[in-house]
C-alpha cells in the first residue's frame, strides 16, 4: 500500500501540474499593451491615467528599480466566448517568490476606480461571468518595479536597497497580457485535488481514512480525459464527493481562520511604497469580500488605515463599506505593529492611544486585542499597558522562531511586572502567512500544546510581509475544510470571536511571568544606531514639549500645539515599527528616518523654546529649566535661578601614568591607556572596578551570524575578542574635570571624554565613534567588583530582573538583552548603575576570579555599534555620539533618577520669572512620565505616573493650579481604572500605588 500511495501522489502532482491546472484557462487571446514610465516618484492616480503611453510588447524588459510604470491594456472579448466566464491574465514578470517581494501592480478602470492588486499569486482580473461577447476591455495598471532584495541568496550585500544607489537597469520582463476563458469547474477540481492530496500526505500511514482518500483521488484521476480535461472535470469531481463530505470527528482541533495580510510598514521597501502596498492589498480584500460571503479579513496598524484614507479615497470608500458589514475588521488597536522592547514607557502607551482612537473615531470600534504577530519579543511592562488601554487579549506568532527553547504554551495568561495578566494566544500553525495547506493545518493540530484543556487556535490566513492577503484559492480550501474527516475544522471568524471562544473554553490557563524573550534577532537592539538615537531623543523631546506647552498654556494662555504634537507623535510611533526601530530595513528607510528625526527635533525644540520663553518672560536672570521627573539643581519640573556650583573636581596626574579625578565623593583612576582602573566610592569606602580589570574598555568582536545579518548576533561571536587598549592620546581637558582619550583601530577612530562633575556620584563617558568597520560588533565593558545573581534592566513603567548566570538553557539564551535608560546591580546595601542616553543592547556576565581573590566579577557590557551588510551594506558607517555614566554606590532609586537625568539635560534661558511645577510629587519612587493637556481640547491637565522602584508607595501630587475635579482614566483619557481613588485636599492628591502600578489622572481646571 505504501507503494500505491507513493505512485498516486506522484501521479497527482504531474496530472495537476501538466494537465488540469493549465486547463483552468483553456482559451486565450492577447491584449494590446502600452506603457508610460513615471519620471521620478509615484504620481497621483489621475496623472497616471491621463499620461500618454507608448506601445510595448510582451517579452520586453521594463522597470528600473523603485520605478513606477503605468500600463494600459486593451482588447475585445471574442463573440464566440459569449456565456462564459472571462478574466484578464496580467503577468508583469512575476517569479515564484512570495507576493510582496518583487514587482506589484494595482489595476484601475478608466474612471479611476480601483479593481484589485496584482502579485505572483493573484494575476487575474474578472472581466465578466458570463460575458455577452464583444465587450471592450480597458484596464490601467499602476506597476511598481520594486527590486528583489531578499532573493535565493538573501544575505548578499546589495545596492538595490536605496533608489540613490540602485541604478536604472530594467528589472522585469513583461510576461503575459491576455484575455482568457476561466473554467470554474476545472478550477474547483484543482481545489478538490489539492485539499485531498495535502490531507492524504498528513494522515497516518495505516489510517483507513488515508486509504479512502487515496482511492477516491485515484478514481478521479482515472475519470479525467487528459485530452479533454474541460469536458471531463465534472465526472472527476463526482468521484470525490464522498470523501469531501465525510464530517470531521467531534474531537477535531478547531481553527478560526481570519483573513490576513501582514504588511511591514517598511522593510525591504520604503514607507512610500508601503502606502501603495496597503492600497493594493485592501483592494484585493474588499473584492474578495464581495465574492465570498463567509470570508472575514482583519487588518491591524491604524497608520496603514490612515494611509488608505489619505492617499486612496476611492479604496477607502470600499473599505468603510466592508467594515460596516463586519467583514473587514480593524485589529490590534495600535498605531503600528511596533517593536515592544525599545519604545519608552510613554511611547508604548501612545501606540495604543493613537491606534485605538483612530478606530474609535472612524468606525466606533473598540479593539480589545493587541495584534503583534511579527514583533521580536515582548517587554514585561506590556501587559499593564494593554490593560490600561482598555484591551485584554494579545496575539503573537514570532515566539515560534526561538532557536533554543520551545515555548511551553499556545494559550496562556501573560503576567507583567506589576502583576497584570493578559489572555494571550500564540497560534500553533507557526506562521502569520497561513495559506490553508494541509501541512499547515495538520501542524497546528499536532503542535497545539494545550490539548485536553483547549481545542481552539487561530490561523492568520493570507500572503504577508509585503502584503497580498488572502486568495480565492485559500477561501476555497477553507470551505472544503469546514468539516472534513481527518482534518482540523476551519471557520472564518473575527479575532474577537476567536478570543471569546478560546477564553470561555479555557478559564484557568497556565501563567507565564515576565518578558516574552525571542531567542533570535538579538542584534536588532543595536543595528542602525542613528535610528535608535533618533527614537530615544524624540521620545524625550516630546515629553519636554508637552510639559512646557501645557505649563505655558495654563500659566500664560499660550495656545497648546495640539495638531503639531499629534502629528509628531504619530511620526515617532510609525518609526517604532518592528523593522524600522530594530534596524532591519533597507538603507533608504534608515536614511529617511535619520532626516525625519532631525526635522522632528527642530520642530520640538521650537515648541519647547516658545513655551519656555513665554514662561520665563523678558529679563536678565539666568534660569535653568528641569524637565526630568526628579528634583535637580533645586528645581522640580520647573525653572529657577541657576544655583551656585557646590564642590569641585580635582584633576591630578596618577603615579604610574594617567590621571586621577576626585570630587570628594568618587575618586576615578585612569591609566595611561585611558582605561578606568579604579572608581572608588569614598563615602562607602568601596572599590567599583574588579581587581586587575579595567572599565571603559572598548571590545571588538567579529560579527557574522549564521543568518539574518542586521537581525542576529549568535553566541559564538564571543569566542573572539580584541580589547582596544591602544591609545593615540590620553590628555587632561582644559575644564579641569575631564580626560580625553583617542583610539584608532582598523579604519575607525573613537574619541572619549571622561568627566567627573563636582558634587555628583557619576562618571560621565562621552563617546564619539567615527565607525568604518565591516561585520564587527563594538562593546563598552565595565567589569565590576560585585556579586549579584540578578540585575535590573529598565523597561516600560518599571524594570525587569534578569539572571547574571546561565544555569538553564532559558537563561543562557538571553546573552543579549534590552534595557532602556539603566541597568542596575547590587549587593545588599551597595550597588552600581550604568546609564545611557541612546543605547539598548547589552550583556551581563558573572565570573569567579582565579588570581587568588575569591571574589566575583560581574561585567556589564553596553552594545555600541555593529556593521552588518544586509539589507543595508553601509549600516552604521560614519560618526556616532553616545553618552553613558557609571554610578557607583547607586540604589535602584539612583539608577532611575540618573537614567532620566542623562536623557533630559537641563536647559538654560535668560528671563524674568522662575516657574513653579505644573504638577509635582513628593515621593521619588513615583515617576511622572507625562504632563499634557487632554487630547480632546478641553483644557484639562492629564498626568501619567507610575511606581518606579518596585515597591508600594504613598505619594502626594500637587497641582500648581486650581483643580475643580479629578478623574482616574485609562490611557485614552476616558474614565476608568481600578486604582484606589486619590484622596483630595484642595490641589493636593494622595495616592497609594502597588509595585510598578501605572496611573493616569485627568485634572479639570476650575
Amino acid at each position: 500500500m505504501h507503494d500505491d500511495r507513493t505512485l498516486v501522489e506522484a501521479r497527482l502532482r504531474r496530472v495537476l501540474d501538466e494537465r488540469i491546472r493549465p486547463a483552468v484557462y483553456p482559451e486565450s487571446v492577447p491584449l494590446r499593451v502600452a506603457v508610460w514610465h513615471a519620471p521620478g516618484e509615484p504620481v497621483p492616480v489621475e496623472e497616471g491615467l491621463a499620461a500618454e503611453p507608448e506601445p510595448i510588447e510582451v517579452g520586453t524588459r521594463w522597470g528600473a528599480p523603485w520605478g513606477t510604470s503605468w500600463f494600459r491594456v486593451t482588447g475585445t472579448v471574442p463573440e464566440a466566448w459569449a456565456g462564459r466566464s472571462v478574466e484578464a491574465l496580467l503577468d508583469l514578470g512575476f517569479d515564484e517568490n512570495m507576493p510582496g517581494f518583487q514587482c506589484e501592480g494595482l489595476v484601475y478602470r478608466p474612471d479611476g476606480t480601483p479593481v484589485k492588486g496584482l502579485n505572483p499569486r493573484n494575476q487575474w482580473v474578472r472581466v465578466g461571468a458570463p460575458v455577452a461577447g464583444g465587450e471592450e476591455v480597458v484596464l490601467h495598471i499602476e506597476a511598481a518595479s520594486n527590486p528583489v532584495i531578499l532573493d535565493y541568496h538573501p544575505f548578499l550585500p546589495t545596492r538595490l536597497g536605496d533608489k540613490d544607489t540602485a541604478g536604472h537597469e530594467p528589472q522585469y520582463t513583461l510576461t503575459r497580457m491576455d484575455l482568457a476563458v476561466f473554467d470554474e469547474t476545472v478550477w474547483q477540481l484543482v481545489m478538490d485535488l489539492e485539499v485531498l492530496g495535502e490531507l492524504m500526505a498528513e494522515l497516518p500511514v495505516d489510517a483507513a481514512r488515508r486509504y479512502d482518500v487515496l482511492r477516491a483521488v485515484e478514481r478521479a484521476l482515472d475519470a479525467v480525459d487528459l485530452q479533454d480535461v474541460n469536458g471531463t472535470a465534472d465526472r472527476a469531481r463526482a468521484e470525490l464527493t464522498g470523501v469531501l463530505s465525510a464530517p470531521a470527528v467531534p474531537s477535531a482541533h478547531r481553527i478560526s481562520a481570519v483573513g490576513h495580510a501582514h504588511i511591514d510598514s517598511a522593510w525591504l521597501w520604503p514607507l512610500r511604497e508601503t502606502v501603495r502596498k496597503v492600497a493594493r492589498t485592501t483592494s484585493n480584500m474588499t473584492a474578495l469580500i464581495e465574492d465570498e460571503p463567509e470570508f472575514v479579513f482583519a487588518m491591524s496598524q491604524a497608520q496603514q488605515w490612515a494611509w488608505v484614507k489619505e492617499h486612496r479615497p476611492e479604496v477607502w470608500a470600499r473599505v468603510k463599506k466592508a467594515v460596516a458589514e463586519g467583514r473587514f475588521v480593524p485589529a490590534g488597536g495600535m498605531w503600528v505593529e511596533s517593536d515592544t522592547n525599545m519604545p519608552g514607557s510613554e511611547a508604548m502607551a501612545r501606540q495604543f492611544v493613537h491606534g485605538k482612537r483612530f478606530f474609535l473615531d472612524e468606525f466606533g470600534i473598540e479593539n480589545e486585542e493587541a495584534w503583534l504577530p511579527d514583533t521580536f519579543g515582548f517587554a514585561a511592562g506590556l501587559p499593564q499597558i494593554i490593560r490600561a488601554a482598555g484591551s485584554k487579549w494579545l496575539l503573537t506568532q514570532k515566539i515560534s522562531w526561538s532557536q533554543t527553547n520551545r515555548f511551553p504554551h499556545h494559550t496562556f495568561q501573560w503576567e507583567g511586572i506589576d502583576g497584570t495578566r493578559i489572555f494571550t494566544h500564540f497560534p500553533p500553525v507557526d506562521t502569520y502567512n497561513c495559506s490553508m495547506k494541509g501541512s499547515e493545518l495538520a501542524h497546528a493540530a499536532r503542535n497545539f500544546k494545550d490539548k485536553g484543556r483547549a481545542r481552539h487556535s487561530l490561523a492568520p490566513t493570507g500572503w504577508g510581509d509585503g502584503g497580498g492577503g488572502t486568495t480565492r484559492e485559500m477561501v476555497a480550501k477553507a470551505a472544503r475544510l469546514r468539516d472534513l474527516e481527518g482534518s482540523a475544522t476551519v471557520v472564518w471568524e473575527t479575532p474577537r470571536a476567536f478570543f471569546e471562544k478560546a477564553e470561555a473554553e479555557y478559564p484557568e490557563p497556565p501563567v507565564w511571568v515576565g518578558e516574552l524573550y525571542l531567542e533570535l534577532h538579538r542584534a536588532t537592539l543595536t543595528s542602525q544606531a542613528g535610528t535608535k538615537q533618533g527614537n530615544r531623543r524624540s521620545e524625550h523631546l516630546l515629553r519636554e514639549a508637552e510639559l512646557w506647552a501645557a505649563t505655558a498654556a495654563v500659566r500664560t494662555g499660550l495656545p497648546y500645539p495640539y495638531e503639531e504634537l499629534d502629528r509628531i507623535w504619530k511620526t515617532v510611533l510609525l518609526h517604532q515599527f518592528h523593522d524600522i526601530l530594530p534596524g532591519s530595513s533597507i538603507a533608504w528607510v534608515h536614511r529617511e528616518a535619520r532626516a525625519t528625526y532631525e526635522r522632528i527635533a527642530a520642530e520640538l525644540n521650537d515648541i519647547i523654546g516658545a513655551a519656555q520663553r513665554a514662561l520665563a518672560g523678558d529679563g536678565e536672570r539666568d534660569l535653568v529649566f528641569n524637565s526630568a521627573p526628579h528634583t535637580r539643581a533645586a528645581v522640580a519640573a520647573g525653572a529657577a535661578a541657576v544655583p551656585a556650583v557646590t564642590g569641585h573636581t580635582r584633576l591630578a596626574p596618577r603615579g604610574n601614568g594617567g590621571f586621577v579625578l576626585d570630587n570628594g565623593l568618587l575618586r576615578i583612576g585612569i591609566d595611561p591607556r585611558g582605561l578606568v582602573v579604579s572608581a572608588y566610592d569614598i563615602t562607602a569606602d568601596r572599590e567599583t572596578i574588579a581587581p586587575g580589570r579595567a572599565a571603559n574598555l572598548l571590545q571588538l568582536h567579529p560579527d557574522f551570524p549564521n543568518m539574518w545579518d542586521a537581525w542576529d548576533v549568535d553566541a559564538f561571536y564571543r569566542n573572539t575578542v580584541t580589547d582596544l587598549t591602544g591609545a593615540d592620546e590620553v590628555s587632561a581637558a582644559e575644564d579641569g574635570m575631564s580626560v580625553r582619550i583617542v583610539r584608532s583601530f582598523g579604519a575607525s577612530r573613537v574619541t572619549q571624554v571622561l568627566t567627573l562633575p563636582p558634587g555628583e556620584r557619576r562618571l560621565v563617558i562621552d563617546t564619539e565613534a567615527d565607525w568604518h568597520e565591516t561585520e564587527k560588533f563594538l562593546k563598552l565593558a565595565f567589569p565590576l567588583d560585585l556579586h549579584a545573581e540578578r540585575y535590573a534592566s529598565e523597561t516600560q513603567f518599571g524594570h525587569v530582573f534578569r539572571p547574571t548566570h546561565a544555569n538553564t538553557s532559558w537563561e543562557a539564551a538571553k546573552f543579549e538583552a534590552c534595557n532602556h535608560r539603566f541597568v542596575h546591580l547590587e549587593e545588599p546595601g551597595w550597588g552600581v548603575a550604568v546609564v545611557n542616553d541612546s543605547t539598548y543592547g547589552h550583556d551581563v556576565t558573572r565570573t569567579v576570579r582565579t588570581d587568588g581573590d575569591r571574589g566575583t566579577t560581574t561585567t556589564v557590557r553596553v552594545s555600541l555599534l555593529r556593521a552588518p551588510r544586509f539589507p543595508d551594506p553601509e549600516t552604521d558607517q560614519g560618526i556616532h555620539r553616545f553618552r553613558h555614566a557609571l554610578v557607583p554606590g547607586a540604589s535602584i532609586a539612583d539608577a532611575v533618577r540618573e537614567g532620566w537625568r542623562i536623557n533630559l539635560p537641563e536647559r538654560h534661558l535668560t528671563g524674568a520669572h522662575e516657574v513653579a511645577p505644573l504638577v509635582s510629587v513628593d515621593n521619588d519612587s513615583v515617576v511622572i512620565t507625562a504632563v499634557k493637556l487632554a487630547d480632546d481640547g478641553s483644557g484639562d491637565v492629564v498626568v501619567r505616573f507610575h511606581e518606579a522602584h518596585g515597591g508600594r508607595a504613598r505619594a502626594t501630587l500637587t497641582a500648581g493650579f486650581e483643580v475643580a475635579d479629578i478623574t482616574v482614566t485609562d490611557l485614552l483619557e476616558r474614565p476608568g481604572g481600578d486604582i484606589e481613588p486619590p484622596v483630595r485636599d484642595g490641589e493636593r492628591m494622595t495616592v497609594r500605588l502597588r509595585p510598578f502600578e501605572l496611573v493616569t489622572l485627568r485634572l479639570r481646571r476650575a
